[in-house]
């Protein structure tokens, strides 16, 4: 049992090193990439970049919000 969770916790802790880095860096070339493509992005900056950053945060906060209720729930 003791093995397990220490193996769970070293792929979460790579997941969190070397996973969250490069989906951030692909996220931001997507976004990059889209501006670069589609006028109507350029043209409604504002209102795609709100879009760009909630998508990110809304993602985060649904992550914390659960793992908060499961460590208040123990």
């Amino acid at each position: 049992m003791q093995n397990e969770i220490v193996t769970n916790s070293n792929t979460q802790l790579i997941f969190l090193v070397f996973g969250l880095p490069i989906i951030g860096l692909i996220y931001c070339g997507l976004g990059i990439a889209a501006m670069a493509s589609f006028s109507i992005i350029r043209e409604y900056a504002l209102i795609s970049g709100l879009l760009f950053i909630l998508i990110p945060f809304t993602i985060a906060a649904s992550i914390w919000i659960r793992a908060s209720a499961k460590a208040y729930r123990r």
